[in-house]
């Protein structure tokens, strides 16, 4: 079941998130949360939603639409993610929260959907792809992570 978050979801999509600060480039965030209540706080008006799968009872992932950035003139954009507790991954669970995720942004009015993808990263890649995302771009060693400078890919998608 795809359903929005609650506070209740918060130890959940921490424990799911700090799997990536840990193990991957997905973040460049290097240091696990033990309080993500400051960032759960932005999902509180639309076109910014945070929408979790749901395993009876069980928070399997996570997908986000956040400001793309904080000036007026980008309010009609929207960055997303998509993050899976690694035991959920291949079951089609992200493709499905980034269907019910885009169904709200969409609604709301966003002209564009962006995602920024850390390389290499093929199955991020192609869940974007799959849901209507095209590359627009590669900044090149924008980020570092685990001594290693990392490249990302931007991709977007216009609404429908």
């Amino acid at each position: 079941m795809i359903r929005t978050a609650t506070a209740d979801d918060l130890p959940a999509l921490t424990a799911i998130y700090n799997h990536y600060v840990a193990t991957s480039l997905a973040t460049f965030d290097t240091e696990p949360f033990t309080d993500r209540s400051e960032w759960f706080s932005h999902y509180v008006q639309s076109p910014y939603w945070l929408l979790v799968a749901d395993l009876d009872g069980v928070v399997a992932g996570y997908a986000s639409s956040s400001p793309h950035r904080p000036k007026a003139g980008y309010r009609t954009s929207v960055e997303t993610s998509v993050y899976l507790d690694p035991s959920a991954t291949g079951q089609g669970l992200g493709r499905q929260l980034y269907d019910a995720l885009l169904t709200l942004v969409d609604a709301a009015g966003v002209h564009r959907s962006l995602a920024g993808i850390a390389l290499p990263n093929d199955p991020s890649v192609a869940l974007h792809q799959a849901v209507g995302f095209t590359p627009v771009g590669v900044f090149t060693e924008v980020g570092t992570k685990f001594g290693q400078y990392v490249d990302v890919a931007w991709y977007e998608r216009p609404a429908p």
